[in-house]
């Protein structure tokens, strides 16, 4: 496993641990099964310790880590009868953004997620999750059909931002946010968001305006990221750790300024220990939220909608 910086405690004693079951393979005689469970007490209370404190930069460096899952790896925990949905019927297709018709627990749902990719390969296959104007188009375009079949959407937020390159914006990457924003907020259907990894500005937001969006614990959520806030305020990317805490993106924090509805808890350690756990988690929030949307009209679902979004930051 992949140890973040301040995790080098922890990386110290687990090694310590693999090294003694390493000399009891190779001499049997050996009899350390009490001390490897003393460093293996010790190592889970530090790691438990180690993630109860940590800070909003660390938070990012853990949403970022490169073994935790991503959108493929909850699709094919999640769905059944995977039918992806390809191209914008404008330009091209875009494969930062995954979406398509499945089986969600039985259920017939639209989905539509951002992968990051897990190798080089795949990183660049999937632009490492930002998406150009077409990705954005298709989102449309699946907020569309589930409107008009009545189908829940299902929406996983992984990404830095949208792709910022000089052809994106030749194609209309702000307009193409801005629509599937609006597209989002008037589905006509019940719309769960779910932020897996980093939800990073107009890109996140564009699948993200939805009746309930929630947040795994180690997850953040902003309008740009701590290095760039922080190449702003201070002209020095060194000073993203500062910038990180100053931009309340953790979700601890988010939910405390009503940004978002709930926090999905994380294996002990962060998702990227126990994915399957992680993934079992964010199930049951996104099930109980599909119970709590349902029998509501299209024009309930999108009033109540609109209101949630129109009174974020209102003080009056």
């Amino acid at each position: 496993m992949q140890y973040l910086d301040f995790e080098r405690p922890i990386a110290e004693l687990e090694g310590k641990i693999t090294e003694l079951k390493t000399l009891a393979e190779a001499d049997p005689n050996l009899d350390i099964n009490s001390e490897v469970e003393r460093l293996g007490t010790r190592a889970g209370q530090m790691v438990a310790d180690t993630y109860a404190r940590l800070s909003p930069w660390q938070k990012v460096q853990v949403a970022r880590h490169p073994e935790r899952p991503h959108f493929l790896d909850y699709a094919k925990m999640l769905f059944d009868d995977f039918t992806p949905l390809a191209g914008d019927r404008a330009f091209g297709e875009d494969e930062a953004i995954i979406a398509g018709m499945a089986r969600f627990r039985g259920r017939a749902v639209a989905f539509l997620g951002q992968e990051r990719g897990n190798d080089t390969q795949s990183r660049l296959k999937h632009n490492f999750g930002m998406a150009s104007p077409e990705g954005y188009r298709k989102a449309i375009r699946l907020f569309d059909l589930a409107g008009q079949f009545g189908l829940p959407v299902l929406s996983f937020i992984d990404t830095s931002g949208a792709f910022p390159g000089v052809t994106a914006e030749e194609r209309g990457q702000a307009e193409a946010i801005a629509r599937s924003i609006e597209a989002g907020l008037n589905v006509k259907s019940p719309f769960i968001a779910t932020v897996i990894g980093e939800g990073g500005s107009g890109g996140a937001i564009a699948i993200a305006a939805a009746d309930r969006v929630y947040m795994l614990e180690h997850s953040v959520y902003s309008v740009i990221s701590p290095e760039g806030a922080a190449s702003i305020l201070w002209r020095d990317a060194t000073k993203a750790s500062e910038a990180a805490t100053a931009l309340k993106i953790t979700a601890q924090d988010l939910i405390g300024l009503k940004l978002i509805d709930a926090i999905v808890p994380e294996p002990v350690g962060g998702a990227h220990r126990a994915p399957r756990q992680a993934i079992d988690a964010a199930s049951d929030m996104i099930a109980r939220g599909l119970t709590e949307l349902d029998g509501k009209s299209p024009a309930e679902l999108i009033k109540a909608r609109r209101a949630k979004y129109l009174a974020i930051g209102r003080s009056l």
